[in-house]
């Protein structure tokens, strides 16, 4: 199999030439790329260049990449998937709550990927890592609703840049604890893995910056619980959960960062991707969806009311 190439222009001047790759290829770690820029495989305007190459923007970048290694890791598997949209470069999947997006740390079958290769083999033929191979954006275990996932190489860095550039639109409906202070706000708060708990995230000095904007829907909860709508303006790991714990607003049934003692038995987080929007990466054809709330959510707000 040959190599494959990714190319694209770089357009924020002054970043580094290894962090601008990690921004407009999927799948690749900035070590992974400093090993190709160190090997020769990178060029800017046609020429080699060093990781710590500042770009003036408007530089081409040409990026070669090893042929894909077999897929013997991760194979195909027959899940029955929601499929709200397809065409030849994407698809929305409405992912149920329970469903790991791509294999790791002890779950090797059973994901999103492995359902992905079985319903678009060609998926397989992508050149980025076997575990992540269409896979643009995800949502954690628990968390239901909306993901867009690449059906060729060209569409995943064409979304992976959307989403770099903060073009998607990603709102959620969230259940919290307790309401924030105001109806409606912004949570600007760094985040990064927990000193103190490798396996969580938490706001710390130095974090990445994630910023996070809500509305009130509903406060009329006997209970003291509210349902808010969450839209992204980043996207950080666990970045809802982290942020409204954060405030004094776990989220119910949220087993890392909610209540020690939580009021309510639901088996999952009331957490649910309900809106997306992004544009087309072939047409530019701006394309909007939305998902309701799945039976189990539905059925505990019916029941918070009385």
């Amino acid at each position: 199999m040959e190599e494959q190439h990714i190319v694209f222009t770089a357009d924020t001047p002054g970043e580094r030439l290894d962090m601008a790759l990690v921004m407009n290829t999927d799948g690749l770690s900035r070590g992974q790329l400093q090993v190709l820029i160190h090997a020769g495989k990178v060029t800017v305007n046609g020429k080699p260049a060093k990781p710590s190459l500042k770009l003036k923007g408007g530089e081409h970048i040409r990026v070669s990449l090893p042929p894909p290694a077999p897929d013997s890791a991760v194979a195909p598997e027959e899940i029955a998937l929601k499929v709200v949209y397809e065409d030849d470069d994407l698809a929305v999947i409405d992912k149920p709550a329970g469903l790991v997006v791509h294999p790791g740390d002890g779950n090797e079958r059973g994901t999103l990927v492995n359902a992905l290769l079985a319903r678009w083999p060609q998926i397989a033929q992508m050149p980025y890592d076997a575990r992540r191979r269409g896979i643009v954006h995800r949502l954690d275990k628990d968390t239901s609703g909306l993901l867009v996932i690449a059906k060729n190489a060209p569409a995943q860095l064409a979304l992976a840049q959307q989403f770099a550039q903060r073009q998607v639109e990603k709102s959620y409906l969230a259940l919290v604890e307790r309401p924030p202070k105001t109806p409606s706000g912004q949570i600007s708060a760094p985040i990064g893995r927990d000193p103190a708990q490798r396996k969580r995230m938490a706001v710390v000095r130095g974090g990445k910056p994630a910023l996070s904007a809500y509305r009130v829907l509903d406060a009329a909860f006997p209970g003291g619980q509210a349902l808010l709508e969450v839209t992204l303006l980043t996207g950080r790991t666990h970045q809802i959960r982290v942020h409204l714990a954060f405030i004094g607003c776990p989220i119910v049934g949220d087993r890392v960062y909610g209540l020690r003692k939580p009021r309510l038995t639901l088996g999952r987080h009331f957490l649910h991707a309900a809106r997306l929007a992004f544009d087309q990466p072939t047409s530019g054809q701006r394309l909007t969806f939305e998902s309701p709330l799945p039976p189990e959510l539905q059925t505990l707000l019916r029941a918070l009311k009385g």
